[in-house]
């Protein structure tokens, strides 16, 4: 009977223990289910939709052109000295000095050389010295006549070069010609850009846009689009943090931004960018760009 009582008193108490460890590890678990199970919303850049600056452009190539130029040649046996150019000379600054004259800077500008040549008479080799008034560069550029209606005097335009990839220089058209070239079937258009800072080095290639039609424009990032074959959509957020997707009408696209025509209105909030990180039916925590 003792022995009995034994048996059954250490099973009971290895029921205990199993219970115990049973209730013990799914309060646990449970405790951390409740702690780790729902993942916090993820951190999403959105942007208020707002007027931006739109235009039409049309895109051309064009030479830079000196303000002014003028090129003096002289013969190395005619120098008092050894030559040194300044890098930039004054008008009325005397360029070089000459045994039997000097020669005096018409206006103020860039020397330079242009290069070395036998004379006309191949004695003596001879110097072509320039000097380039470039605090205003021109070009001419030749843009498609279906264009024509559109140009006039002072519309603006932007230039770059290879020279400095990453600097816009801001101008206007100068100029348009009256007639089409019959044979180009394009309109000359001059352009006019102040370079104070003589960034632009005459003849070199601009790549000019001439930009027309411009207006302000509801617009959002270019980021924040989502095309779809031939439609758009954007993640619009709601009042309680939760997006809707929704689709959009777009326009021209410019400096990053594109132009929204329908689908949005001005104060709305979207998302920026992000948008592979989105659960269309969960929750974000907005973070303002």
């Amino acid at each position: 009977m003792k022995r009995s009582t034994k048996t059954i008193s250490v099973i009971l108490i290895i029921f205990i223990i199993i219970a115990g460890v049973i209730i013990a590890r799914t309060m646990i678990g449970s405790h951390f289910a409740k702690k780790f199970g729902k993942r916090p919303p993820p951190g999403i850049i959105v942007t208020q939709v707002a007027n931006q600056n739109f235009s039409e452009k049309i895109e051309s190539f064009g030479t830079a052109i000196s303000k002014k130029t003028e090129s003096f040649r002289i013969k190395k046996n005619e120098l008092n000295s050894e030559l040194k150019l300044k890098n930039y000379i004054k008008k009325g600054e005397t360029i070089v000095e000459l045994k039997d004259r000097n020669i005096v800077a018409p206006f103020s500008g860039i020397l330079g050389y242009r290069g070395l040549t036998e004379d006309t008479l191949g004695s003596e080799n001879s110097i072509i010295i320039t000097l380039d008034d470039s605090s205003i560069i021109y070009s001419d550029l030749k843009i498609p006549e279906t264009f024509a209606p559109i140009l006039k005097k002072g519309l603006p335009i932007e230039a770059k070069f290879s020279g400095n990839k990453y600097k816009i220089f801001t101008g206007k058209v100068e100029g348009v010609s009256s007639r089409i070239n019959a044979e180009t079937r394009s309109v000359l258009t001059r352009i006019k850009i102040k370079n104070e800072k003589f960034e632009l080095i005459p003849g070199s290639l601009l790549e000019v846009t001439v930009k027309f039609k411009q207006r302000k424009s509801l617009g959002v990032p270019d980021t924040s689009i989502m095309l779809e074959g031939n439609k758009a959509y954007v993640y619009k957020v709601l009042e309680d943090n939760s997006v809707k997707k929704i689709e959009i009408k777009i326009g021209s696209r410019d400096q990053g931004f594109v132009e929204i025509l329908d689908g949005l209105v001005e104060g709305n909030i979207i998302v920026a960018e992000g948008l592979k990180k989105i659960n269309p039916k969960g929750k974000i925590k907005p973070i303002n760009n």
